[in-house]
């Protein structure tokens, strides 16, 4: 066992720091109220490699593995998570699965401007009838021979209105069930693709995020992901992956939560002393920190776990399950803290624990997360 991070990992993780204090820090409150994102962020996290970590190479990616993204994302959004949830859905989600899953043409068409930031990614699963219940796809997908007319609604979407290009999951065959379904890419221009409101949401409220309209799309039989029938292993297998990033963007929220809470407990007194000095704050703060580094463990397992080609379900589920409690529980302690003021903006523990909740529900609930974990252990 070596807990230590390579020079590179820990370059990676540097670099990641400083963009998020000196780029994402800036405003960072400015985007919460507005709920917007700026596009040259975009453009920065894209020239500085952000949205394509881990793809190949060959098509604008930086190779790199597992470890070197989570820690990315963990300072990232120890400062935004609307930047990090924008990064995850943009690696994990969909540069990993096209990287993994698509053909040639795809990758050279789609993926090649995808991880340098040239253009932006939406993974769309998610629908009024299927959240959790991923095999309900009421989005259909008929087969014309030579394309597929699509027609749906798609909710709750990342990267809703700012995206280029769109996997969309949908039903190709009812009677097949899960095994009818199939994964398209879908760009943004295409005849009949409509971008609903965008939603008022609690946290990661600078993550653009809309409801999609599919009326008669015509999507090429080319754009299909796979053979006939792989959408839903598709989603699922790229989902597991997608865990892992929203693990470690519930580390990061609940690290920079604890940190903030940490040095206004310097330097805040109560009763002639700093309140760190009083036991009922160290004790609090004790506790944080033991929670967050036995998320950064569980974290950094899963990431080993798929670098090194193994089975990364469970400890990717159990990474998820318990840093987004981690990161709920964490960033309610800091607003306690600091009294008074973490009911204030300017003092920023507020959003966090406000974006800290998504964690526990996007990319597979916390109650779907026990199903994948219960399933595994009990396994002959």
């Amino acid at each position: 066992m070596d807990f230590k991070l390579t020079e590179e990992h820990i370059m990676i993780r540097d670099a990641a720091r400083d963009f998020a204090k000196t780029e994402l820090l800036p405003g960072v409150i400015e985007r919460d109220e507005k709920q917007e994102f700026p596009k040259e962020l975009i453009k920065k996290m894209g020239d500085l490699g952000f949205l394509g970590m881990m793809a190949s190479p060959e098509y604008g990616g930086g190779g790199m593995d597992t470890i070197s993204y989570v820690l990315a994302m963990e300072e990232i959004s120890k400062i935004d998570a609307s930047a990090s949830v924008m990064i995850s859905v943009n690696n994990s989600l969909v540069c990993w699965g096209l990287d993994t899953f698509g053909n040639e043409e795809q990758k050279k068409k789609y993926l090649s401007k995808l991880t340098t930031g040239e253009k932006l990614g939406a993974f769309c699963l998610s629908e009024p009838e299927a959240g959790s219940d991923a095999t309900s796809q009421r989005t259909t997908a008929i087969d014309k021979g030579d394309h597929y007319i699509l027609n749906g609604t798609k909710n709750w979407i990342t990267n809703g209105s700012s995206a280029d290009y769109y996997l969309v999951i949908a039903q190709t065959d009812k009677e097949k069930k899960h095994k009818g379904i199939n994964a398209f890419i879908v760009e943004k221009d295409s005849e009949g693709f409509e971008i609903g409101p965008k939603e008022q949401k609690l946290g990661i409220r600078g993550s653009d995020t809309h409801s999609l309209n599919f009326n008669d799309v015509k999507v090429p039989k080319e754009n299909r992901i796979g053979e006939d029938g792989f959408g839903f292993k598709f989603a699922m297998k790229t989902l597991s992956g997608g865990r892992i990033g929203i693990a470690a963007q519930a580390l990061g929220i609940a690290a920079g939560a604890y940190e903030l809470a940490r040095d206004y407990s310097k330097q805040r007194k109560a009763f002639g002393t700093e309140i760190c000095n009083h036991q009922a704050i160290a004790f609090k703060l004790a506790d944080m920190h033991t929670s967050i580094e036995a998320s950064r463990h569980m974290v950094m397992k899963a990431a080993w776990d798929k670098d090194q080609g193994q089975n990364y379900d469970l400890s990717g589920a159990m990474a998820k399950l318990y840093a987004s409690k981690t990161a709920m529980d964490v960033t309610v302690e800091a607003v306690q803290v600091h009294g008074g003021n973490g009911y204030v903006k300017e003092y920023h523990v507020e959003r966090l624990m406000r974006d800290a909740k998504i964690t526990q529900i996007y990319e597979g609930t916390s109650e779907i997360q026990k199903i994948v974990i219960s399933r595994s252990i009990l396994k002959d």
